[in-house]
């Protein structure tokens, strides 16, 4: 017997039981070896969690969205903003171009998810790279020619033992779009025509590579192909640069990095909202915070270290890297985590709890450390944990959980008006000293 197809949408952070979905109801995960496969590597790299239970299936999602497709399941996980106000902070977080063309009303929400907003933008940038040119470059070649160009190849006539022919090995660099770039863009078109839902998307992927598959060979899209590509960027190349992160969430959104360089493709999208939080906090508190200096992930050395008596089997020191390291001067002013889960709706984890305790007593002069969580709530409002001694008493630290309020951010950060620059600097204080406002550094 066989067993329709079904689709289940929820929102992330959240989790369906039988119990309150129907069509979770008495239904099973098919047996097949690659369902099982999907299954265990969304639990491991904790993207989604699919439970069998005594009256059918359970799903928990966390802080991807997407779509992905699980045997006879289709699981779609939607954000808590609109699409097209999470394409607004990604462009900003990315630096992707703003495009005019791409609206709401082309993508019905019950057909497209948030990957086809990438994709429709993705081809904007295309069609702008091609309507300008693609880019060329000189490219060495070596061959035999009856009209000699560029140097002859006298090393190559050397081994030829002096033969003579027709032709002249010669050394020349003839200018080409079969570079490296333009290859990783074709092959970025694509994997997007094979992930878009919107059968005019696919179409539009597929005449685009019709357009530059003549001159520009194929190549084999994964990380090392796109870090080698991000290398070659320069000041002549900038205008790749939109499409090249566009491709680069793509690819980390549809597979999972397993060992070394081995990837296992997931059957739909998943979109890491932990890591574009993280992203858009790092642009807006650099681009915000005027005499201070914002280090991403800049790892703690010798807050904690072995013991040199007690290290039998020699392990490295562990190196805390909180998000976000805050300096004046040089000096750390403070220290800050984010994650995207919204602790005004949800509490705060245990293990973060630790962690940023941690990192709230390792600083004598401040004795405080901050977790910055994405909210749409108004009424959010900054809350603090007082850590002290259990049996003196003594205060110890502080933890601070700070609500990022999305909307101010999607309505400010698109504006270079005088109003909405001073915005954004009394709320990148505000997100990294607290509400108390600070004139100037805090130590003296």
């Amino acid at each position: 017997m066989t067993v329709a197809s079904t689709s289940i949408v929820l929102p992330e952070w959240s989790q369906v039981t039988p119990e309150e979905t129907k069509e979770l109801a008495g239904r099973y995960l098919d047996t097949s070896p690659a369902t099982r496969v999907v299954v265990e590597l969304l639990e491991k790299r904790g993207l989604l969690e699919i439970r069998e239970l005594r009256r059918g299936l359970s799903i928990q999602s966390f802080s991807h969205v997407g779509r992905v497709q699980v045997g006879d399941l289709s699981i779609t996980v939607l954000p808590k903003i609109q699409r097209m106000s999470l394409l607004s902070l990604v462009r900003y977080a990315y630096e992707l171009r703003r495009l005019d063309r791409i609206s709401e009303s082309m993508l019905p929400a019950a057909q497209c998810g948030f990957e086809d907003l990438l994709i429709r933008q993705l081809i904007g940038e295309v069609e702008e790279l091609i309507s300008r040119g693609l880019r060329r470059a000189y490219v060495e070649t070596r061959e035999r020619l009856s009209s000699p160009r560029g140097r002859i190849d006298l090393r190559r006539m050397a081994l030829d033992g002096g033969t003579v022919t027709a032709t002249l090995p010669c050394q020349h660099h003839p200018q080409t779009e079969d570079t490296l770039l333009n290859r990783v863009l074709m092959a970025g078109l694509k994997l997007a025509g094979s992930m878009a839902n919107a059968v005019e998307l696919r179409r539009e992927c597929r005449r685009l590579v019709a357009l530059m598959e003549d001159q520009v060979s194929t190549v084999r899209l994964d990380r090392t192909a796109l870090a080698r590509a991000e290398r070659q960027m320069n000041r002549l190349t900038t205008a790749y640069a939109s499409a090249l992160s566009i491709i680069r969430l793509l690819v980390e959104a549809q597979g999972i990095v397993l060992e070394g360089e081995s990837t296992t493709a997931l059957p739909g999208f998943l979109f890491n909202m932990n890591a574009f939080f993280q992203a858009l906090l790092s642009r807006f508190l650099r681009e915000n915070l005027p005499g201070y200096s914002v280090r991403d992930e800049r790892g703690l050395k010798g807050m904690m270290r072995y013991n040199p008596q007690f290290n039998p089997q020699r392990r490295q020191s562990p190196t805390p890297r909180p998000d976000f390291v805050v300096l004046h001067q040089g000096k750390v002013e403070t220290l800050l985590d984010a994650k995207y889960r919204d602790l005004w709706e949800k509490p705060l984890p245990r293990d973060m709890l630790y962690q940023l305790a941690v990192y709230a007593i390792s600083d004598r002069q401040r004795l405080q450390s901050s977790i910055l969580y994405p909210t749409t709530n108004p009424q959010a409002r900054e809350a603090r944990i007082d850590i002290s001694d259990p049996h003196f008493g003594r205060h110890l630290g502080q933890v601070c959980l700070r609500p990022v309020f999305l909307p101010f951010l999607e309505q400010t950060v698109h504006s270079n008006t005088l109003r909405a620059r001073k915005a954004r600097a009394d709320y990148a204080r505000q997100l990294v000293f607290g509400s108390v406002s600070r004139p100037g550094p805090l130590r003296s």
